[in-house]
């Protein structure tokens, strides 16, 4: 059966034949006017519903974060078990005690790994990993373990808003594989091409696309489920599992904050000064800063438009290096309750939104915004998707195509006396470029680093150390207070070995 209406989806059931359910997953594009009417309706209907004990309802403004360490790693050694068992089983907390849902979940997660694999997203192990444990943490945060009793027989639907992040979108895929009907209000936007293509839902459009506000899903009083509803959420408590406001972000398995905390987050417009604690006995790890532009091309301080850059043997000028700093983005670090606590900088390593940073600023938040040249716009993230912190280096993605720099390939040895140009934001300056030599190498930790020249204070950590030809040798990561000019850079062998398959 097709459905094409919010009322169509609000009333239809699947029906049940040889033990293989009919599910639904279809979004509603647009809106019209008895859009927010509809929606409220359905809410009413299927509370009605679940207070009769007929079915399970939620409607979910956004996914949560995991940003809890205790849930990262409980969520961690659930996809190992599911590992070691064969994939067969996925034993969370709200399947622990229920076999058959434990088989659907693991089944599930199966399916869409096999997705992912499949339709060559470009999914390194490291992020595959991720993103099942994010999968698993977001079932669980879908029901409440406390009340909700799956009942296969019964109608399972769960409604959610705006959904257009590829691993969000094959979250709400997994649901239906476990009984679920699922309906995403896509008012502002729809899915991208990609997930299009995968022919995992269907669609209806209601109208144009709308900056209208849906209201939140408040549960009425008194509306218990015999199945298990979740309790009467109060506006702004935050008890209900994954409320918040918005539709969610792509989340890693280190950092995040609930999606509301993000609304309206702001980076100073002055400069930014933050003490870091030391990384290293005798050294300090600066916070950093910088920018850049993600669509496809760089624009200078003119407005014209700079082709990518690429690595070549001609020498550059020091107008022409600057210029490169739009692929070196502002990071502003935020706390769980949203404000500013440090700032970074980050270089952009990849086109799908991969931008390299310190592993020191990337610990430091439960979520980061990041600013780029020429935009106006801030891009709000919680996904780390890779860290190493012996190397100090990680990877955090944004939903924006970027202008990669180009990273060095040893064609020759970096040398001592080497002229080199540093850019980052020291004390929240956004955007400077300074020039100097490589001084030296020195081996810090065990790591092997880079001695520069080029100046660099608190604000400088992540951004990029080049070459003449415009080429990433080094992130900038310490210098030593007790010093003048004397910083420290991981080399170019580190970062290319960390960025693979990034690029």
């Amino acid at each position: 059966m097709n459905v094409t209406a919010i009322d169509a989806f609000e009333h239809i059931k699947g029906g049940i034949n040889n033990q293989c359910k009919d599910v639904y997953f279809v979004r509603a594009v647009g809106t019209g006017p008895a859009y927010i009417r509809d929606i409220r309706k359905m809410d009413e209907t299927l509370d009605g519903s679940q207070s009769s004990g007929r079915g399970y309802y939620r409607r979910l403004g956004g996914l949560p974060k995991l940003q809890d360490m205790a849930d990262t790693a409980y969520y961690a050694e659930c996809h190992a078990k599911w590992l070691q068992g064969g994939k067969r089983e996925a034993v969370t907390r709200v399947t622990e005690g229920n076999a058959e849902l434990a088989k659907l979940l693991g089944n599930a997660c199966a399916s869409v790994e096999g997705i992912c694999m499949g339709a060559d997203m470009g999914m390194t192990d490291s992020i595959r990993k991720n993103f099942m444990v994010k999968l698993f943490f977001w079932y669980d945060s879908v029901f409440d373990r406390e009340n909700f009793v799956w009942d296969g027989r019964k109608s399972i639907k769960i409604v959610a808003e705006n959904i257009g992040k590829k691993q969000e979108y094959l979250f709400f895929y997994l649901l239906t594989l476990t009984g679920c009907d699922v309906l995403l209000l896509q008012s502002r936007t729809d899915i991208g091409a990609e997930e299009e293509k995968l022919g995992l839902s269907a669609k209806f459009v209601l109208g144009d696309y709308s900056d209208l506000v849906i209201p939140p899903y408040v549960r009425a009083a008194g509306t218990g489920n015999h199945n298990g509803a979740v309790k009467e959420r109060k506006p702004g408590t935050g008890t209900e599992p994954g409320a918040g406001s918005g539709a969610g972000t792509e989340t890693g398995t280190l950092t995040g904050a609930q999606a509301a905390a993000a609304e309206g987050s702001q980076i100073p417009s002055g400069p930014v000064v933050v003490a870091i604690p030391p990384r290293r006995p005798g050294s300090r790890a600066h916070s950093a800063a910088s920018t850049a532009v993600l669509d496809g091309t760089a624009r200078n301080g003119h407005g014209r438009i700079n082709a990518a850059p690429v690595n070549a043997d001609v020498e550059k000028s020091f107008e022409e290096l600057a210029r490169l700093a739009s692929s070196v983005v502002m990071i502003a670090i935020h706390d769980g309750k949203g404000d500013v606590i440090g700032t970074g900088s980050g270089i952009m390593v990849g086109r799908e939104g991969y931008i390299l940073t310190n592993n020191h600023v990337a610990s430091g938040g439960k979520y980061y915004s990041v600013r780029i040249e020429d935009d106006e716009r801030v891009y709000d993230t919680d996904e780390v998707i890779k860290y190493n912190y012996v190397l100090d280096l990680a990877v955090i993605r944004i939903q924006r195509k970027l202008v990669p720099l180009p990273v060095y390939q040893g064609k020759k040895e970096l040398v001592r006396g080497q002229k080199v140009v540093a850019i980052g934001s020291p004390l929240g300056l956004f955007n400077s470029v300074s020039d100097g030599i490589i001084s030296g190498f020195r081996k810090i930790d065990n790591v092997d680093m880079i001695q520069f020249t080029a100046p660099t204070s608190h604000g400088s950590s992540g951004g990029a150390v080049l070459n003449m030809q415009g080429e990433v040798i080094g992130i900038s990561t310490a210098g030593y207070d007790s010093g003048q000019n004397i910083n420290l850079a991981v080399g170019y062998e580190c970062i290319n070995t960390f960025i693979r398959g990034f690029t």
